[in-house]
């Protein structure tokens, strides 16, 4: 199997993986990450996390060293060819999605527009 067929459409990086998974280990057995999408927010959309334990049959699993994060396919739609991270910084601590099909984002980054 090559490179390629072993991408995934969405990244998640090594510091948000261990975030989650520190975050996951203070909750009920079977619980996960979900990262959706809703609209509203500056500039159209926003981000959304939650940790839940309930999935769908089609729901987009990202199973990384202890972090599980769950993407639904509407969510995913907006989503895809994201890279989701998680930084520690002087500004604060918080998990950061970069979002190539986005055209515009609000100054913290929580909120976006396609």
């Amino acid at each position: 199997m090559n490179d390629a067929a072993l991408e995934l459409p969405v990244e998640l990086t090594d510091n948000a993986a261990r975030r989650i998974a520190e975050i996951l280990k203070g909750e009920r057995d079977g619980s996960f990450l979900r990262i959706g999408v809703d609209g509203g927010g500056c500039s159209g959309f926003t981000y959304t996390y939650k940790i839940e334990s309930d999935r769908a049959e089609n729901d987009l699993v990202l199973d990384r060293d202890g972090a599980l994060v769950l993407i639904d396919d509407v969510s995913l739609q907006f989503l895809r060819g994201c890279r989701i991270d998680f930084i520690d910084n002087l500004m604060g601590r918080m998990f950061k999605i970069e979002n190539p099909a986005a055209t515009a984002s609000c100054g913290c980054g929580s909120s976006f527009a396609v």
